[in-house]
């Protein structure tokens, strides 16, 4: 195995290794995960059991995982050091072990250059020292801003590919009519647009020559008191992404891929990746897929049998259309920051993020995660729903080939929600139903499973 600065790896346990663009599993895959921050902890540790209840029950003993922790965001600088949030030794357990799972790390969100990793207090000014204890919880983990761990994640593993699935689970509260009409996977393209994290702050030199250059060299006209985000999107990172989700269609049986972007407005890029999308679904799968054009001018509008729709939308448009023709639409592909807002918006028609899975997923590399952030308000009240893991959790399952376990995650799940037996954020909308902790919840899922 790798050799890592302070992590110790199990001495029991299979690493998973790819082979022919093929996972091969063993009996007892070791699993590197991360807790999370905030409410991570409480979640991961009821996810945990019901993982290792539904592969215990499912397979009867003869397989089970191993599980690996590997740190980020508090607890890798708790052991690595104040400037530590992501580790070399995280990045190189999850390359070598292949899969992995995370509950929600903190995202900072602009502000002063300074947060507090407890709870999420931004603090300081610029060029002042860092302050010793947070001026919010008394906390000493204080430390410099950064981006997002999850984006840095995605973008040092070459994890291009979010796949979000978005379901209704019976009994879940929803705020629509019919929630069950909406049954989608959205690919979103992982690595680039915005995301990327190119941006020059208003007032540095950096920003200052950027604006000269577009303003006296290109000809471009906008204020001079702007902060400048450059947005890419490339040809490749588009189409290895569209290819995954035709991929994911054909071997789902799934009947329509769209291409959701804002090419209307941004033309080379947005509106490019739609070009490009369609050029890779015509070069490459030409005997399985029709346009949206040859649908009308060929076929009538009638999708012949054993073939898949690529169209597209505009992604204003594609908002209406989950709320108002949500079964015409079953596999998504988009950039980045288009796909951040419509799973989310998708998501709350069938629930809300507390149930939401969600994978970053490469061609060498799989993370699994909570789709939701940390709630540091809740942390340690074991009060939040753990959903979005333990769904995530059965993503990963089936990306490993152990359908049967993630099967019986998403019945007894069903099961439990159906006998209104839910955390705090369920029961307010659920009349009659009873409210549990999230280390109850866990328990009354693994019940559900052994009866």
């Amino acid at each position: 195995m790798g050799q890592y600065k302070l992590l110790i790896p199990p001495v029991h346990g299979e690493r998973i290794i790819l082979k022919n663009d093929q996972l091969q599993v063993p009996d007892q895959p070791i699993i590197p995960f991360i807790e999370g921050d905030g409410t991570g902890p409480d979640i991961w540790h009821a996810s945990q059991r019901v993982f290792d209840s539904a592969v215990q029950i499912a397979f009867q003993g003869k397989k089970k995982i191993i599980w690996f922790e590997v740190f980020a965001g508090l607890k890798s600088i708790q052991k690595y050091g104040i400037e530590t949030v992501l580790s070399d030794d995280t990045l190189a357990a999850i390359s070598e072990f292949k899969v992995a799972i995370k509950g929600p790390l903190t995202t900072p969100v602009g502000g002063f250059p300074y947060v507090c990793l407890a709870c999420s207090k931004e603090q300081g000014t610029e060029g002042e020292p860092r302050p010793k204890k947070c001026v919010n919880c008394g906390s000493e983990w204080v430390t410099p801003r950064f981006r997002s761990l999850n984006v840095a994640l995605r973008q040092k593993l070459d994890l291009y590919a979010c796949i979000r699935p978005v379901r209704w689970y019976k009994g879940v509260p929803s705020p629509v009519k019919h929630p069950e009409l909406l049954d989608i996977v959205i690919f979103r393209e992982n690595t680039e647009d915005v995301y990327a994290g190119i941006e020059f702050e208003l007032g540095t030199p950096d920003a200052k020559q950027v604006y000269e250059f577009l303003t006296q060299k290109m000809g471009k006209k906008f204020r001079e008191d702007s902060g400048i985000g450059i947005k890419p999107i490339s040809v490749s990172g588009t189409q290895r992404l569209v290819r995954k989700a035709i991929q994911y269609a054909l071997a789902h049986h799934r009947k329509t891929v769209t291409l959701v972007h804002k090419g209307n407005i941004q033309k080379f890029t947005e509106g490019a990746f739609r070009d490009w999308g369609y050029q890779l679904a015509v070069k490459e799968f030409r005997d399985k897929i029709v346009t949206e054009k040859e649908l009308w001018d060929q076929f009538g509008g009638k999708l012949p049998d054993g073939k898949i729709l690529i169209n597209d939308r505009i992604a204003d448009q594609m908002f209406q259309q989950l709320l108002l023709r949500p079964n015409e639409y079953e596999v998504v592909a988009t950039p980045n920051l288009n796909g951040d807002y419509i799973s989310d918006a998708a998501a709350a028609q069938v629930g809300g993020l507390g149930i939401a899975p969600g994978a970053n997923i490469g061609d060498s590399a799989a993370v699994f995660e909570a789709t939701h952030g940390t709630a540091p308000k809740y942390t340690g009240q074991d009060r939040v729903n753990p959903g979005s893991v333990i769904l995530s959790g059965v993503m990963m399952l089936e990306h490993l080939g152990w359908q049967p376990a993630a099967d019986l995650i998403v019945q007894a799940l069903e099961k439990t929600i159906a006998q209104k037996r839910v955390t705090y954020d369920f029961e307010r909308q659920m009349e009659g139903a009873k409210i549990l902790k999230t280390s109850e919840f866990a328990s009354a899922i693994i019940e559900n499973m052994q009866s």
